[in-house]
């Protein structure tokens, strides 16, 4: 999966498993361009701040 998320937007989550550690416990495995992902998320949450201190409607 690391291949395939290069360059994508999207958050690939596989090996879903019980967790038997923990009651309500899951283990997963999970990957992303975190330079796409991180950087949209950063951006968005600025936007979120601009908003609510009224600095853009």
């Amino acid at each position: 999966m690391p291949l395939y998320s290069e360059e994508r937007d999207e958050v690939f989550v596989g090996r879903i498993r019980r967790d038997p550690s923990l009651e309500n416990g899951l283990n997963l495995w999970c990957v992303a361009d975190n330079l796409r992902k991180g950087a949209a998320t950063n951006a968005v949450q600025i936007a979120e701040l601009l908003y609510k201190k009224g600095f853009i409607a």
